[in-house]
């Protein structure tokens, strides 16, 4: 288990449009062990599956709040 407190990125003043390349920026900014909290306003799911495309391996993924207003989760980057 980590111990680091997660960073938290609230995407939902963002553009939709925007909100992808923002979360991307902000994961390859993490060190190994370190977690983003995502906030959004709907299920991230497609970012799972991007995520899980491009990065095999890398995070983990740990929903925290599942809707129906507010969604988050805690994507960790891996320790290698």
């Amino acid at each position: 288990m980590y111990a680091q407190t997660p960073i938290d990125l609230d995407v939902r003043a963002l553009a939709p449009r925007e909100r992808h390349e923002r979360i991307f920026r902000d994961l390859a900014h993490l060190a190994a062990g370190q977690s983003l909290r995502l906030i959004n306003d709907h299920d991230p799911k497609p970012l799972y599956y991007q995520l899980m495309a491009e990065y095999p391996g890398v995070f983990d993924w740990t929903p925290d709040e599942q809707g129906p207003a507010v969604w988050s989760v805690v994507i960790t980057r891996r320790t290698p």
